[in-house]
Formats: C-alpha cells, structure tokens, sequence
C-alpha cells in the first residue's frame, strides 16, 4: 500500500475528487493548509483576506499560499493511476500547479470491522 499525497490548487480540488471517484477511488482525506515553495503568490485566485507581505518591497509576495492537501492510500498497483489522474487534471503548466508525494504505508485497520490492510481501505 502506499499513500499519495498531493498539494493543490485549490480551484482543482472537485474536478480531481470527481475524476477519482469515477475511478474507483472514493476515499480521501482533504484539508485546506497554507505554505510556500517556489510560487511564492497567487494574488489573482485568493478569494481569502490573506495580508500580502510588503516588507522587503517585494510586490506579489506572501508568507504562505492556501492550498488544498489531500491523502488517499491505495494498493501498489493503483499508484500510477491514480499519480497520472492527479497529474492530467491538476497540470497548467504555471508555477503553482503543487506537488505530489508518494510514500509507503506499512498496515491500515479499519476501526468499524477490524480489518487490516488491503481489505481496510
């Protein structure tokens, strides 16, 4: 099993859960963060009152970007899948687009059943 986790846009968070339930891959977790890599502003789609630092006279800069996290662990075999899904959808070609992280998970349980790995998720 391996969990991809993915740091996007978010304006792209529906379009990328409705391609991955269509295929087969309801289950996510999502939560709104903020940080910064090399975009280091997205003026134009805030739609959030976040204070644009002014500091060292550097226009169109900011402490942190809101983003949208999301987690979804899926079988070994679904990897590129879901990867090439994520990708295809959330892909502009402009910095910004996020990041993708692939990590292995070692066992999952289901609280309700009790079931471990494959069977949990």
């Amino acid at each position: 099993m391996k969990e991809i986790m993915a740091i996007l846009r978010p304006n792209k968070m529906k379009a990328t859960k409705d391609v991955l339930e269509a295929l087969g891959f309801p289950s996510m977790t999502a939560c709104r963060v903020l940080g910064r890599g090399k975009q280091k502003a997205i003026v134009e789609e805030l739609k959030t009152c976040i204070s644009i630092e002014d500091k060292d006279n550097s226009k169109g800069t900011m402490r942190y970007v809101p983003k949208r996290l999301m987690s979804i662990v899926v079988n070994d075999e679904d990897v590129s899948l879901v990867v090439e899904a994520i990708m295809k959808i959330n892909h502009t070609g402009n910095i910004g687009d996020g990041k993708i992280f692939v990590s292995p998970v070692d066992d999952a349980m289901r609280i309700r059943t009790s079931e471990r790995g494959k069977d949990a998720i």
